[in-house]
């Protein structure tokens, strides 16, 4: 007998993200991760103005690749690669950290309106040791659905692919949604989750809307998405992510020992972070929830 189809839908937790507060739908308690991705912040919407802007300094990374991606508004990376990069609406940002990189993000002399995601994709043991990379992709592919405009961020829809990178099977969407119901072709091997940005979608008839998460879990070869007004929909998926990870601070990791190294090479200043062209101070770690080895 065929399981009926999975929809857990669990709450975000708010977090502080230089002065702005962020919906954290992504790592929590009982879902860390969705196919490979590991983390998903949603940005807003907020007003940036003298106040108020995003002017995050410099921070290590290890083990993952970030992915920006705005609805509103212009933000300034900057990397230890030498990227200098401006992003904005309908143009995504994917650094790669493998053994490790640093970068900064800053709002320029924009002031007005900010929202977006940013998500986190844990590196496979091919590539998490390997060097570091940006690209950024002015140009996405879109599929046309019933009631609805799917931009491919990462991975592939309905045989329409993303030339951003991806290290394992997976998929990112955004569904630009009319009110109406649209169905979305999925690869039945993955999991897949979304997260409503605005408006409000209902799926499997349970109304959905902004500061929740949706796990639709494995099996689905599609999924219909119905809006009554006009909503924005984060979807990700990919194949179930087979590794342990392990989360501190900007880290993703697979054992203490690990996180441990990452933290200590960030304090004490080692060349395998490298350094970033800003005048913002570079961020200083917090202590790892375990405490300091030695101490």
């Amino acid at each position: 007998m065929a399981q009926a189809p999975v929809l857990e839908v669990t709450e975000s937790r708010t977090a502080d993200v230089a002065g702005l507060t962020v919906r954290r739908a992504l790592p929590r308690a009982r879902r860390r991760t969705v196919g490979a991705w590991c983390f998903v912040d949603h940005l807003g919407p907020a007003a940036l103005d003298e106040r108020l802007g995003v002017q995050v300094g410099p921070h290590p990374h290890i083990g993952l690749h970030t992915v920006t991606w705005l609805l509103e508004g212009e933000q300034r990376h900057r990397d230890s690669l030498g990227s200098d990069q401006v992003i904005r609406p309908g143009q995504l940002n994917l650094m790669t950290a493998g053994a490790g990189v640093v970068h900064a993000e800053e709002s320029l002399d924009y002031w007005g309106p900010l929202h977006g995601v940013q998500l986190w994709v844990a590196q496979p043991e091919s590539t998490r040791h390997g060097e570091a990379a940006f690209e950024h992709h002015a140009d996405l592919p879109q599929v046309e659905l019933d009631a609805a405009v799917a931009t491919v961020l990462v991975g592939s829809l309905d045989g329409v692919r993303s030339a951003a990178r991806a290290d394992t099977p997976l998929v990112g969407l955004d569904l630009d949604a009319r009110a109406g119901t649209s169905v979305l072709p999925l690869e039945p091997s993955y999991e897949h989750a979304l997260v409503v940005l605005s408006g409000a979608v209902s799926v499997d008839g349970s109304v959905v809307r902004p500061g929740a998460l949706a796990y639709l879990g494995e099996g689905r070869d599609e999924l219909a998405v119905t809006a009554a007004e006009p909503a924005r929909v984060l979807l990700v998926g990919g194949e179930p992510f087979q590794s342990p990870v392990l989360m501190a601070w900007n880290f993703v990791a697979r054992t203490r020992e690990e996180l441990d190294a990452a933290y200590a090479d960030w304090a004490g200043g080692e060349e395998r972070f490298g350094a970033v062209d800003t005048a913002l101070p570079r961020l200083a770690a917090p202590p790892p929830p375990w405490g300091v080895r030695g101490r």
